[in-house]
């Protein structure tokens, strides 16, 4: 047996069920996702795996298949799943690829195979929802690109003035603070002026206007800043009235301390004396009121370390309480993401069970126990167009049985033909199903099949008929869901059904099987 490759770094688990148009079959489920599978590869025991679950099971080596413990047929060494033993299954390969196949995606009414699914819709479709690596919010494939240029609001930016790359979020306060960011003079009209540029241009700028620099003993004009000059020029007189009151306030109080910092005549001695009592006294007056301010600076800072302390506290504890609480928090989601867990995995094997009883409901509706079975196939026009493109080339009938407990067999039609009656004829074949007991019936498989193609004015059927080859494996006791079909390429020619065909009313067409039963 060919070992299976493990160089798949891309290989993925299975194709959901849902994608499928039709029920599943279990020959075509993955019995490790329990999914449809994706590349089977077929164990020594006989169960199919897809090549990523298979790959995942024997990883840490030969693992025993749980299939056959549940099957109750567990049986070493053949029921120990080992890569060097098992094999891709090709066969099962080409009947999953030709299952019809729908789009899961909310508005996409895409059909097909899984083979065409799989090659050029998963991962592709317009109408798949992905989520945002960086909002996490769910946006349509095609809207991705717009998404992460124009919408995100997690999107990083990078400023076109600065280059600081930033959140798109704080893209105002950025502006607010970007030295690059361009301004406008509102005086003279200039505009693409850098922030850290604009106080500069502001001092500068002919029309800004800015207070006299004799505000500050009185003068209440505001200028432009290119008229300044003729302003001082003209205002000189002015301004000198303005400053005579200053001037004569310095001098009054100069005279009113004559000795401070210089030395003084003695008119009786002729000497000169340095003014240091008076010094003195005066410089510890001035101690002790800087002293006095100093206090009370001090008092007032105190008083707001203590209110700032006291807001510290109160912050510390809010904290820890909502610290506190943020984990309780956790701990709910957590919890709560353990439970959703648990109810998917539920619903996906209440999903699988539902799946499983409604192919049970469906084979009852139509089963036979006489060898006798009339398929009814509607819809004949869009299943030939489907069978012509390669959609889905052969369909099968539901199973019928030669009795309660005998043989299980079902039909398999090309629309379009197949081998040699490909595109010329309808190919009718007959094939041999594994049933409950097949250990109780006599193998080969050897009585008369007659197939027919139903005259539906009760006129001329289209009859063929054939005696098993009992040499052939398809009429063996079968090993799989089904023996490989046997039957009649050149069942009926394509052209007795366009038109007025006795056999094709109402877009539908009806099939007859006849099992002979003389000697069961």
């Amino acid at each position: 047996m060919a070992r299976i490759s493990l160089d798949c770094p891309n290989s993925l688990p299975g194709i959901p069920l849902s994608v499928l148009s039709v029920p599943m079959e279990n020959k075509y489920k993955c019995q490790q996702c329990l999914q449809v599978l994706r590349k089977p590869v077929q164990a020594q025991c006989g169960h199919r795996f897809c090549v990523h679950c298979f790959k995942q099971l024997t990883s840490a080596g030969p693992k025993p298949c749980e299939a056959c413990r549940q099957e109750e047929i567990y049986e070493e060494p053949i029921s120990i799943l080992n890569s060097n033993e098992a094999f891709p299954d090709n066969a099962a390969g080409r009947e999953i690829a030709s299952l019809p196949a729908r789009c899961l995606n909310q508005g996409c009414d895409w059909t097909g195979s899984i083979k065409e699914y799989e090659a050029q819709h998963e991962g592709r479709c317009e109408f798949e929802r992905m989520q945002c690596e960086a909002c996490k919010a769910l946006i349509l494939r095609t809207e991705k690109d717009r998404h992460n240029e124009r919408e995100c609001e997690a999107r990083m930016l990078n400023c076109k003035y600065c280059k600081m790359t930033f959140n798109f979020k704080d893209i105002k306060a950025h502006d607010e603070i970007c030295l690059k960011f361009p301004l406008q003079c509102k005086d003279c009209g200039k505009k693409k002026i850098p922030r850290e540029k604009f106080n500069d241009h502001s001092k500068s700028c002919a029309k800004s206007k800015s207070a006299c620099p004799f505000s500050e003993v009185g003068c209440k004009s505001v200028i432009d800043n290119g008229k300044l000059g003729d302003h001082e020029h003209s205002s000189t007189m002015e301004h000198l009235r303005l400053l005579l009151p200053m001037v004569l306030s310095l001098v009054r109080t100069r005279a009113d301390a004559p000795g401070q910092g210089e030395w003084q005549e003695d008119s009786g001695l002729g000497l000169y004396r340095a003014p240091e009592e008076g010094v003195t006294m005066g410089s510890g007056a001035a101690a002790s009121v800087h002293s006095v301010d100093v206090d009370k600076k001090v008092s007032a800072l105190e008083n707001i370390v203590c209110v700032l302390n006291r807001e510290v506290e109160r912050s510390s504890v809010t904290l820890e309480a909502l610290s506190h609480q943020h984990r309780l928090d956790q701990e709910k989601i957590e919890n709560l993401s353990n439970k959703v867990r648990q109810l998917e995995r539920t619903v996906n094997m209440r999903d699988l069970q539902l799946s499983e009883t409604e192919q049970l409901v469906r084979e009852l509706q139509f089963c036979t126990y006489d060898g006798i079975f009339v398929w009814k196939i509607s819809d004949f026009s869009r299943r030939r167009q489907d069978a012509v493109a390669g959609r889905a080339p052969a369909m099968f009938s539901p199973a019928f049985y030669s009795s309660k407990y005998g043989y299980k067999m079902c039909l398999r039609l090309y629309l379009n033909g197949d081998g040699t009656g490909r595109g010329t004829h309808l190919s009718l074949f007959f094939v041999v199903m594994r049933g409950k007991c097949d250990a109780l019936l006599k193998w080969p498989f050897s009585q008369k099949v007659t197939l027919m193609l139903l005259d539906q004015n009760n006129r001329e059927h289209i009859i063929d008929a054939f005696r098993p080859d009992v040499s052939s494996t398809s009429f063996q006791r079968p090993i799989s869901e089904m023996n490989i079909a046997s039957g009649c390429p050149l069942f009926c020619p394509l052209a007795k059904l366009p038109g007025k065909s006795p056999y094709l009313r109402d877009d539908t067409i009806f099939i007859k099987a006849i099992v002979d039963l003389t000697g069961l």
